[in-house]
Parts: C-alpha cells; sequence; structure tokens
C-alpha cells in the first residue's frame, strides 16, 4: 500500500527513495536515458502522482543525482590524492581518468547534463545545480594542481577534456541492445565499442603531457 510522507524526515527519506531508485534501474537497464518516473516511482512503492511532491520531473531528478555526482567525484578523488605530492601529468591524468571510471552513474549523466537536464529546470534549481557544481570542480582543480607539477590553468584545461571525452566515450562503450547486436552481425565496426577506462587514461595523459610540454594554459 502506498503511504504519504507527512513529516519533513518522511519526505526527506521518500525523495532518498526515489533516488535510489533511479540509480538501481539506470544500472539495471543500461543507462538514464533508459529511465522513466513512472518506473522510477514504482521501483521506490510510491504512487506515480506522488513523485511531483518531491521533483518537479525527471530532469529534475537526475539533475540531483548529477549535482551529487560532482560531490562524489570531489571526494573519491580528494581521497585518491591523499598524501600524494609531485605527480607528472601523465600520473595525474591517470588519477583523473580513474576516479572517474568508479562513477559510472555521473559519466553516465554528463553525456545529459548539459544536453537535457539543466536547461529543462526552473532557474533556480539550475542555480542550485550550478553553484555545487562549479564549488565541486574548484576543489578538484585545486586538489590536483596542489598533488602535482601541472599548474592550476593547465588542470583546468585537463578536466575540461576529461569531461568531454568522457561524455562521448561512456555513451559509445556502452551501447544500446540495437547497437550491440548490430556490432555482433558486423564486427569491423565492434571497435567502437571501445574499453571505456583504458582509452580515457590513454587520452587523457596525452593530453596533460601535451599541455605540460607546451606550457599551455588554453585548449584552443
Amino acid at each position: 500500500m502506498h503511504r504519504r510522507a507527512r513529516s519533513h524526515e518522511a519526505k526527506l527519506r521518500r525523495a532518498e527513495d526515489l533516488l535510489d531508485a533511479a540509480r538501481t534501474l539506470a544500472t539495471a537497464r543500461g543507462g538514464v536515458r533508459h529511465i522513466t518516473l513512472a518506473a522510477v516511482t514504482e521501483a521506490a512503492g510510491l504512487h506515480p502522482s506522488a513523485v511531483r511532491r518531491y521533483f518537479d520531473s525527471k530532469e529534475e531528478l537526475l539533475l540531483e543525482l548529477a549535482e551529487r555526482g560532482w560531490d562524489q567525484w570531489r571526494d573519491t578523488l580528494t581521497a585518491h590524492l591523499a598524501d600524494v605530492r609531485d605527480l607528472t601529468p601523465a600520473r595525474t591524468a591517470a588519477a583523473v581518468a580513474t576516479t572517474l571510471a568508479s562513477l559510472p552513474l555521473f559519466c553516465d549523466l554528463l553525456t545529459h547534463t548539459p544536453l537535457s537536464l539543466e536547461g529543462e529546470v526552473t532557474i533556480e534549481r539550475a542555480r542550485r545545480y550550478k553553484t555545487r557544481s562549479f564549488a565541486a570542480y574548484d576543489a578538484i582543480v585545486d586538489a590536483l594542481a596542489g598533488a602535482g607539477t601541472m599548474t592550476t590553468a593547465q588542470v583546468q584545461g585537463l578536466i575540461t577534456t576529461a569531461l568531454g571525452v568522457t561524455a562521448y566515450l561512456w555513451q559509445v562503450s556502452h551501447p544500446t541492445a540495437t547497437l550491440a547486436e548490430l556490432y555482433a552481425q558486423e564486427p569491423r565496426w565492434a571497435h567502437a565499442a571501445l574499453d571505456f577506462e583504458p582509452r580515457l587514461s590513454r587520452l587523457l595523459q596525452a593530453t596533460a603531457v601535451g599541455l605540460a610540454i607546451t606550457g599551455s594554459t588554453r585548449c584552443d
């Protein structure tokens, strides 16, 4: 039986139930593009109409997961870099790739956030997302610059590249059932379903070394 949350604590718990259900469904179905609000509410044990008390839309629910993903990446990376000093550019890039790959849902959301999530919520919700994600970004840049030999500007260039490459490679390396069947029929195209973390790490290491060699502070 569906029960309505009445206390503030109960409402917070219901919101967490919806987020947990979305995470589980995204993993089970092969990405956030395959989940619906109806499926999320059913998995959370709530009435379909109840979701509007906690999130205005699927986009807002997923943006909440993306926002938390930034905090998770910040915490994962700073823990990874604990007591580390004098990282080379290549090792700095490897740390970025390793920690990103450890957060598959966040990697998936990096594609959808600029494409369809942050622009489909209220301006105040978008402001909150930007505030928290940029705060996490600044902490990530500071941690990497403090642990290695790359400058702050070079780390910023590396992170810009990492975000763009991750958003693309994650989707390519996790094809839909249709594409997976196509690659099975056409093996010469199967290279598109590449290994995510090794490819990401190689590309980011090349980027980091190049930035350090040229002394570049720009990505254009």
